[in-house]
């Protein structure tokens, strides 16, 4: 899952003068600082305040949105069918959305 939109970051850098933005593994995000040779990661701190201003990202939104429908339908599954295996099916599918939607 995408914590971040690559747009945004590659706003972060434009407005901080880093240059070359790539990202060798997912949600990890490397450029050049300022004048520098090598490249670093982006700051952790400009991270958070990124998902600060920018709230969840589209991947995030479509994971909560299935989550929530998920459990809607494993409510409704379970009175029609009048067993719990639906709603705990639910549950579990949740569960692991959330998990999933944890940053660090």
């Amino acid at each position: 899952m995408n914590h971040y939109c690559y747009s945004w970051i590659e706003d972060w850098c434009r407005e901080n003068g880093w240059t070359d933005l790539f990202m060798p593994i997912r949600n990890e995000y490397w450029a050049f600082p300022p004048h520098g040779v090598m490249p670093l990661p982006i700051p952790t701190q400009a991270l958070r305040q990124i998902k600060a201003q920018r709230g969840l990202s589209v991947h995030e939104k479509w994971w909560c949105a299935s989550a929530v429908m998920t459990a809607i339908v494993g409510a409704g599954l379970t009175y029609i069918a009048h067993s719990p295996m639906p709603v705990v099916a639910a549950f579990a599918f949740c569960a692991i959305t959330v998990a999933r939607l944890e940053v660090e």
